[in-house]
């Protein structure tokens, strides 16, 4: 069974050591794994080298195509096990792209790996499989709201959405560009009785600078309503780069 992976340079999959950069776990040494291929289209996605291959049209703001061939690899459960062993964190983060769309593979690639935490971060729209919910540990999940150019029917499936407010292992993340945004979370909340304590609100942006002056009117709003605050710890540290 083979799992589709990005590429932090052709030819080599992105799997690397960082520290968590987002949501509950920020700061803790991980092992990441970034898979290919997503159902859903943010038009401020900065992992677009995920999805927009040549001749994907869907709306994204840099407007840019990648080839497949530089930036999608296939490597078998048993090598990407083999890669992730090598690294020293035992908590390993599956990321995308939307992983749960790889779920039978991922299956069999945890039951490889019984000695590490495992953390999915999904946009919430595909149910995780008995097989591969057994071997979860956290479930990160980034619902879209509207500004991510997503439609409604396709980002917010109610039964989905039910079903993560009411998961004890999963946190809610929602990215927010404006403070209208929030309304939307609010609205979001009340509606599927998400618990505040388990939902981070986090600015977008791919620049230190950017980050900051969103998370100055972020931080009083998630007071006066309860939520959690997320920065992109990895921006600040890193940059925007792949293997981070």
């Amino acid at each position: 069974m083979q799992l589709t992976l990005a590429t932090q340079a052709p030819g080599e999959a992105e799997i690397f050591a960082s520290l968590q950069g987002e949501g509950p776990s920020m700061g803790q040494p991980c092992t990441f794994v970034r898979l290919s291929r997503c159902n859903l289209a943010c038009h401020w996605c900065d992992t677009a080298y995920t999805w927009r291959f040549e001749g994907d049209n869907r709306p994204h703001r840099a407007e840019e195509h990648f080839t497949r061939s530089a930036n999608q690899l296939k490597l078998s459960v048993e090598q990407v096990a083999e890669r992730i062993a090598a690294l020293p964190p035992r908590r390993l983060v599956i990321t995308g792209g939307e992983p749960l769309l790889q779920a039978p593979a991922l299956a069999e690639l945890a039951k490889l790996l019984p000695d590490h935490a495992i953390e999915i971060e999904t946009n919430g729209t595909v149910e995780p499989p008995a097989r591969l919910d057994v071997h979860i540990d956290q479930y990160n999940v980034s619902p879209k709201l509207a500004h991510s150019g997503n439609p409604a029917d396709l980002a917010l499936i109610p039964e989905r959405l039910h079903h993560w407010a009411s998961e004890p292992r999963a946190f809610l993340k929602f990215v927010i560009a404006t403070p209208e945004d929030v309304a939307e979370v609010l609205d979001l909340a009340r509606t599927y009785h998400m618990n505040p304590s388990r939902v981070y609100l986090m600015p977008e942006g791919t620049e230190s600078e950017t980050l900051r002056e969103r998370e100055q009117w972020l931080a009083p709003l998630c007071l006066t309503h309860g939520f959690r605050m997320s920065d992109r710890l990895h921006i600040h540290l890193y940059g925007d780069t792949r293997g981070t």
